[in-house]
């Protein structure tokens, strides 16, 4: 009969003790799942060329910095996508009067896609707003 002590009735003939019905006795091991891609930034400079603006928004003078004349220059890091979207903006250096709403009209610039080798890439480039108190 060839079947094992204490094995299940209608196991596989010459299976093994605790084995699976059906199984062939060989596994195979899954393969890890694969990380997803790291989206990579890329820092425009002397090999990669600004993006074009297609759209921008003009900052809102704060009204304390208008009441107190300040105005100047904020200068802002800003992160825009393989899609030409604005996804992160932080400030490198500005008063603090202006820096909020520099930042809030660099949120709503949009760009040209980059490419890099045909392929749009992630880029981060320094943009700057300028705060001028009128003529």
């Amino acid at each position: 009969m060839g079947g094992v002590p204490g094995g299940v009735a209608g196991g596989q003939l010459d299976g093994s003790l605790g084995g699976v019905i059906g199984g062939t006795g060989t596994s195979t091991p899954i393969p890890p799942p694969q990380p997803p891609a790291v989206k990579r930034i890329v820092r425009v400079g002397s090999s990669l060329k600004a993006p074009r603006q297609t759209f921008s928004v003009q900052p809102e003078y704060p009204v304390l910095a208008r009441q107190t004349h300040v105005s100047g220059t904020v200068v802002v890091n800003a992160v825009i996508d393989e899609h030409g979207n604005v996804v992160g903006a932080r400030a490198l250096n500005g008063h603090p009067l202006l820096i909020p709403a520099a930042l809030k009209a660099v949120l709503q610039w949009k760009y040209e896609p980059t490419l890099l080798n045909g392929t749009p890439v992630a880029v981060e480039m320094e943009v700057t707003v300028h705060f001028n108190l009128g003529s």
